[in-house]
């Protein structure tokens, strides 16, 4: 039985979760898309695979809350919070935590995630990092 929509976006926020990043390469379209919420794009899974596994470095508990969920045919939004902690010379401390409000759409062809957007303000997760934008 193919799963469905919902059941892949799931499926790869599970990913997520669990930081496993071969696991989220194979639940991507070869030509897959990564959206982060300034619009800046990634495509294909190779670069995804170091994106995902550097993110999950700078953010060794990083994890996805999804509290509502939204499907249209082949696209599922998904609402909630993102958390983690910025990892500095390997420690996480508690100063370094973060928690924000946060939403992804996800869209899936042929049982896998062509597209992966995320809406989220990420400016608490820059401050703590010391990045500084104009």
């Amino acid at each position: 039985m193919e799963k469905t929509a919902l059941d892949v976006a799931l499926a790869f926020v599970d990913r997520i979760n669990s930081h496993d990043v071969e696991g989220l390469v194979a639940l991507m379209t070869e030509d897959h898309c990564f959206v982060d919420g300034l619009g800046q794009t990634v495509r294909g899974r190779e670069r995804m695979k170091t994106g995902w596994s550097g993110y999950l470095d700078w953010f060794p508990d990083y994890a996805v809350k999804v509290d509502d969920i939204l499907r249209k045919g082949n696209m599922v939004g998904l609402f909630g919070t993102a958390q983690g902690t910025y990892s500095v010379n390997g420690k996480l401390s508690p100063e370094n935590q973060w928690e924000i409000p946060a939403a992804w759409k996800a869209v899936v062809q042929g049982g896998r995630v062509s597209e992966w957007r995320v809406y989220a303000d990420n400016e608490p997760v820059w401050k703590i990092m010391g990045v500084k934008r104009y």
